[in-house]
C-alpha cells in the first residue's frame, strides 16, 4: 500500500513538472500576450492552494481516501479538457478547474500514508516520498518538452490524463481494502479542533520558504547561466544535479537520520545549507562550481523536505491532519509564485536574488535555532 501511494505521489507531481516548459509557448500560440501567458502558468498555482485547503478539510470530514479519488478522477478529466482551448481565455479556465482538481491529490496522499505509518519511521517516509517528488521533478520536464516536440501540448495533456485515470481505478480497487474503519476516522471522540501550534508555524513557513528560494533558482538559474555566457542548457543541467543530490540523501542509508535526530535540528541544518549554497551561487563563476553548490543545495533540501513534514505530523492529531495538509500544501503553491514574483518586483539580477534568498533562509535557520527551547 505504502509503495502504491509513492507511486501517486509521483505523477501528482509529475503532473505538474511536466507542464513547466510548455503553458506558456501553448498560451502564445492560442493568442495570449505575455500578460495572458504569465497568467496562465500562474493560474494553475492559484486553484491549486484553494484545491489543497479543501482537500485537507474534507480528507478530516470523510477521509482521505475518497478525497484521493475524487483528486485522480478530476485530474484526469481535467488533462483531456486541454483539447477544449481554443484561445488564451478558455485556457485559464481550464487551467483554473486543473489547478483545483490537482489540489485535492497531494494533501489526501500525504494525509493517507501519515495515518498509516509508525510515528518512529515518519522522518524516513518523507524522505522517501521526497525522492519520489524529486523523480517527478526530473522527469516530469524532459516528459513534456519531448513528448510535445513530437505532438502538441493537448496530446502530451491527454497522455497524462489516461496514466492518471488507470491510476484513480487501480486505486479504488487497491487502497479501499486498507481504509481505516469508518468509526475510528469519523467518530466525535477523534473529530478535534484544528489547532495552531508552535510545529505547525514551523512546519508552514519551512514550507512557504523552501518553495520561495525554489522559486527565485528557477527564475534565476538561467539568468545566471547566461550573464556567465556559458550554454542555455546548462541551467537544466544543474536543476538535475540539485535533484539527483537530493535523491540519494533520500534513498541511501542516511535517510535513517530524519528518524534518529530532533525535526527542529536537520531543518536549521537544511535552511542553512540551503541558504549557503544560495550565497555561493550568487560568487561563483565556473561550471565545476556551480554544480557544486547545487549539489549542496540538493543536500539541504533533503535535510528539510523530512522535517517539516515530520513536524507536521508531531503537531496534529489524526483527526486534523488532513487540514494541516492542505494549509502545507497551499503554503507550498504561495512560495514558489512568491519566490518569482518578489524578486522579479525588486528588478534584481541573478546574483542579487540569491544573495536575498540565501538571506532570508538563513534568517529563517537563526529564527528556528533562537526559539529552539521554547
Amino acid at each position: 500500500m505504502r509503495l502504491f501511494i509513492y507511486l501517486i505521489i509521483f505523477f501528482a507531481f509529475f503532473d505538474l513538472f511536466a507542464q513547466l516548459p510548455i503553458i506558456s509557448p501553448f498560451a502564445v500560440s492560442l493568442g495570449a500576450g505575455p500578460f495572458l501567458a504569465g497568467l496562465a502558468v500562474g493560474m494553475y498555482s492559484l486553484s491549486n492552494t484553494i484545491g489543497n485547503i479543501i482537500s485537507g478539510i474534507f480528507s478530516d470530514r470523510k477521509g482521505p481516501f475518497a478525497i484521493l479519488l475524487a483528486g485522480l478522477a478530476a485530474t484526469s478529466a481535467a488533462l483531456f479538457a486541454y483539447n477544449l482551448a481554443d484561445g488564451p481565455y478558455s485556457l485559464l479556465a481550464v487551467r483554473f478547474v486543473h489547478g483545483l482538481a490537482a489540489g485535492l491529490t497531494v494533501p489526501a496522499a500525504f494525509t493517507y500514508l501519515a495515518n498509516r505509518t509508525d510515528h518512529s519511521r515518519r522522518g524516513k517516509n518523507a524522505a522517501i516520498s521526497g525522492a519520489f517528488v524529486g523523480l517527478a521533478a526530473i522527469i516530469g520536464p524532459a516528459y513534456g518538452a519531448i513528448y510535445t516536440g513530437q505532438g502538441s501540448v493537448p496530446e502530451t495533456m491527454a497522455a497524462t490524463g489516461s496514466l492518471i485515470g488507470l491510476l484513480a481505478i487501480a486505486a479504488f480497487l487497491l487502497l479501499r481494502t486498507h481504509r481505516v474503519n469508518k468509526k475510528k476516522e469519523n467518530s466525535a471522540a477523534n473529530r478535534q479542533a484544528f489547532h495552531w501550534n508552535p510545529g505547525l508555524y514551523r512546519s508552514f513557513s519551512g514550507a512557504f520558504f523552501l518553495m520561495f528560494s525554489q522559486g527565485v533558482l528557477a527564475y534565476m538559474l538561467p539568468l545566471k547561466v547566461e550573464s556567465l555566457s556559458l550554454p542555455s542548457q546548462l541551467s537544466g543541467l544543474l536543476l538535475s544535479a540539485f535533484g539527483l543530490s537530493a535523491i540519494l540523501v533520500f534513498l541511501l542509508p542516511i535517510n535513517r537520520l530524519f528518524d534518529a535526530v530532533r525535526p527542529i535540528i536537520t531543518l536549521v541544518l537544511g535552511f542553512s545549507v540551503m541558504g549557503a549554497s544560495l550565497f555561493a551561487l550568487a560568487n561563483i563563476s565556473t561550471e565545476p562550481l556551480l554544480y557544486a553548490a547545487m549539489c549542496a543545495y540538493g543536500f539541504g533540501f533533503a535535510l528539510l523536505f523530512p522535517s517539516i513534514n515530520s513536524l507536521l505530523i508531531d503537531a496534529t492529531e489524526y483527526a486534523s491532519r488532513g487540514r494541516a495538509y492542505g494549509y502545507f500544501y497551499a503554503f507550498f503553491s504561495i512560495g514558489v509564485v512568491a519566490g518569482s514574483g518578489v524578486t522579479g518586483a525588486l528588478a534584481l539580477s541573478a546574483d542579487s536574488g540569491f544573495l536575498f534568498s540565501g538571506s532570508l533562509l538563513l534568517l529563517v535557520a537563526l529564527a528556528n535555532w533562537l526559539t529552539l527551547k521554547r
